[in-house]
Formats: structure tokens, sequence, C-alpha cells
């Protein structure tokens, strides 16, 4: 982690991440990018999404999650920075001469190759079913159901494992701490996701959520009531109603979200821990 100096209240305590130590090219790979508009919360003219607007440009690197060059060997050439996700992108030339964008597991650097195929020690980078995967070991980009494409464990520093196999299925560990069973024939990969330390940043000041595209989130007490629920009343006032709610009256802690009748539900082993 690299640490500024306090030349300004913003810069007092902020933290960012040492980018020169990790990255190998300053420029994406052209032919795998292209613009995309985004939406910025909105939905037909509408705020689907608050606190979204503005923020910086940013080029779309079309990463491939289906990992469909079975048996083909990739060599990284470059590992580089992705504004649209938290992890490190690699990007991987194979054996016929095409270019891809990966995810790039934590400890990887440019020369290490990386292999989609059953036939395979189950090392770091490895692509392959999680029925070959011993118990114990750590993997990432998992796939819900064969073909899918990497679904689960994209985000920087995050890992699954792999607890045990049962009866044509595997059992995983997620980082919320859920249980899950996946299908044998659903492919992972080994390792954990890059850029660990992206949990550690301080923002430090305002302006760099900006640019980020994240705009500010006003206090409910600090509405009116026609606005909020906890809006209205003289001074610092206090919540006024018996369960804390959002800004539509629907509450906000411990509900259960999940649907009743979801279709993984028969999957989930052992469901994550609630936060205290």
């Amino acid at each position: 982690m690299k640490k500024h100096k306090p030349t300004s209240p913003g810069s007092r305590g902020m933290t960012s991440i040492l980018y020169r130590d990790v990255l190998t090219s300053p420029e994406p790979y052209k032919p795998l990018t292209k613009g995309r508009k985004r939406a910025h919360g909105r939905g037909g003219g509408r705020i689907t999404v608050r606190h979204k607007g503005g923020g910086s440009k940013r080029l779309w690197r079309d990463v491939d999650f289906c990992y469909d060059k079975i048996g083909i060997a990739g060599r990284i050439t470059s590992i580089e920075y992705d504004p649209n996700r938290t992890s490190f992108i690699a990007l991987v030339r194979y054996a016929d001469g095409e270019y891809r964008y990966h995810i790039v597991p934590e400890g990887m650097r440019v020369g290490n190759e990386m292999k989609t195929d059953k036939k395979q020690e189950p090392d770091l980078g490895a692509r392959m079913p999680l029925s070959l995967i011993p118990v114990g070991i750590s993997v990432y980009n998992i796939e819900t159901y064969p073909g899918s494409g990497a679904r689960l464990v994209r985000s920087a520093g995050n890992t699954a494992e792999v607890m045990a196999h049962d009866a044509g299925y595997a059992l995983i560990k997620l980082p919320s701490g859920a249980i899950r069973k996946i299908l044998g024939g659903c492919w992972a990969s080994v390792g954990q996701v890059s850029n660990s330390e992206h949990g550690l940043i301080t923002i430090g000041k305002a302006g760099r959520n900006r640019r980020k595209g994240i705009r500010p989130t006003v206090r409910g007490s600090a509405m009116n009531p026609v606005d909020h629920p906890y809006g209205g009343g003289e001074g610092r006032a206090l919540r006024g109603t018996r369960r804390p709610k959002n800004k539509w009256g629907k509450g906000t802690r411990g509900v259960k979200t999940r649907k009743k009748k979801k279709y993984s539900n028969a999957l989930v082993v052992q469901r994550r821990k609630k936060k205290k």
C-alpha cells in the first residue's frame, strides 16, 4: 500500500495501491477494447439506483469468462489495470496466436502459463472441473452450471475453498461463509483473485469517489417528512419508528431478502453468517 504525504486534509490518511509493483503495461490491448455507455443508475430516464452519476470515462475491456479454449496453452504477456472491476486482468496469448483477457490470480507473473484442460495438475492458474480439484484447494471464477461461464468469486482478493465431493457435487465454501453444492462438471480456476489489498484502500476525500461515479448519500434524518420516514422534527430527532427502514418504508436490518422459492435453495448446505 502507498501512503500519501499529508499535503492537504484530503491526502492525510489516504492510501492507494502501488500499481507499479504489479502492472506491466500502461495501455490496454486495443483489439479487445471498446467504448461503452454507462447507465449511471438510470432506466427509462428514471433513477433506479441512487447515488450514481458522473465519473471518469472508462474504456471497456472484453474479459473472457467462458474459457472455451480447452487444451490450448496460453502464456501471460502483460498484467493490466481494469477500471471496470476491482481485480487485475492478464493479457494471455494462446498457442494458436489468439489474445484474450482473463482475471489474473494472486502470485502469477508475466511468462506464467494459464491452461484450461481436464488433464493437468491443479496448479496456480489452472482451470479444470471441480470434480478433479482436490479437497482444500482454493478456487475462483466458478461456474454455477456446466457451460455457463465463470459467475462466482470474481472480485479482488476473493477465494473459495473446495470442502468435499459428494454424489456428483462439490461442496464449496464461498467468501461469504456459505457452503453450497455445485455440480462437479462445473469448471473453476485454481488460486485467489489478484489485488487482495483492495479492501485496505482509504478513500481520503469525496472527490476520489466522484471520479469513480459515486454521488453523495444524504442522511434520512436530514430530509423532510415527505421524503423519508426519519425526516422532520425540531433539531436532532430520534428515529421515531419501531424498526429501521429505508426511504420507501422497507426494513433494512434483520430482514430476509432471499426469495423463498429460489432455484438454488436446495443447493445451499449452510447459510452465510449474519453480520452483527
